[in-house]
């Protein structure tokens, strides 16, 4: 096995995101399922962008958001992804390869306009997501680029991306390339409505192709449909090398062939806005992991990135995790 260049390679959906503040009743009056992330249509986008308050945006995206977190705890991260050569596929780029992870996936030059995730934020800093999946919906198996894969020491899908029949087939591309070259393949779960419209294909990943899980209390239970979390856990006890569990303030379960290992919830003086939380524990996690770190080690480090990311407006880190988690390891 030749020696690793990237810690870690992401393959998602490739998202500006605009977020806004919104009452509850902002969500009751469209009937948006809080918390929750739903896809809508082209012209569904622009009819809810109008309705927004002032939004800020940013570059977003489940598995990019994690390799971000990874490049600012000082990791190597790579990234494919799809985005349109417009405005918010410039925006995208630009922001990727700034925070320090190599993106060379080619813009479509004609098709839907670049990924945007229109996020509303409550006074009580859940987020609620409609997202409009354009250009990455176009990713497919010609864009997995085998010597990146190849070069990473893990390869981590996002589940967010599993709705089209291409990107399935980029996603079990990518999983052969990586164990041909001896690397390790995760998986995160993303959302539980997002498990709810691929259960019995996630279960078969589990069981299959996926070394490394990330779940967070509400997916895994759906997972498995189990109304308990000690269930759950032993509905995934076995089938994957590790599976990172994350209970929100309960902290998270982290499952290996060793054991359980639980670490509580780092403390946040004020939670401002939850997006990302899940992201950001990943980052933190795969970047203890590819360095050698214990799992409840890996979890801490997640836990400390997550409490940054939700200290603030936003899915990617505001300062250098690096340096946070060194202040906050002590």
């Amino acid at each position: 096995m030749s020696q690793a260049r990237h810690d870690v390679v992401g393959i998602g959906n490739a998202i500006v995101d605009v977020i806004a503040h919104a009452e509850d009743a902002f969500l009751a009056q469209r009937s948006m399922a809080k918390g929750a992330m739903t896809l809508i249509e082209a012209r569904e986008a622009e009819a809810l962008y109008a309705e927004m308050g002032p939004g800020i945006e940013m570059s977003g995206g489940s598995a990019a958001n994690t390799m971000a977190g990874i490049a600012s705890l000082g990791g190597r991260a790579g990234f494919i992804g799809k985005v349109k050569d417009d405005q918010l596929g410039a925006i995208f780029l630009h922001d990727i390869r700034a925070a320090g992870v190599s993106f060379d996936t080619p813009a479509a030059k004609s098709g839907p306009p670049t990924a945007r995730c229109l996020i509303f934020v409550t006074p009580d800093a859940q987020r609620t997501m409609n997202t409009y999946l354009g250009a990455s919906v176009e990713l497919g198996p010609e864009d997995v680029d085998e010597a990146l894969v190849a070069s990473a020491k893990v390869t981590y899908l996002e589940g967010y991306l599993w709705d089209r029949p291409r990107a399935k087939e980029a996603f079990r591309k990518a999983a052969e390339i990586a164990h041909r070259a001896s690397r390790k393949v995760a998986l995160t779960l993303s959302d539980p409505f997002c498990v709810e419209r691929h259960r019995a294909e996630f279960q078969e990943l589990i069981k299959g192709p996926i070394d490394i899980l990330f779940a967070n209390e509400a997916e895994i239970r759906a997972l498995w449909q189990v109304a308990d979390f000690d269930a759950a856990l032993a509905a995934t006890r076995g089938l994957v090398e590790v599976a990172a569990l994350t209970r929100s303030e309960k902290g998270a379960a982290v499952l290996t062939s060793n054991g359980l290992a639980e670490v509580k919830a780092e403390p946040v003086s004020r939670v401002v806005d939850t997006t990302g939380a899940g992201d950001l524990f990943a980052a933190g996690f795969l970047y203890g992991l590819t360095n050698g770190r214990s799992p409840a080690d890996c979890a801490r480090i997640g836990a400390i990135a997550a409490a940054e990311v939700i200290s603030h407006v936003g899915a990617r880190p505001e300062r250098p995790l690096k340096a946070f988690v060194a202040e906050r390891l002590g």
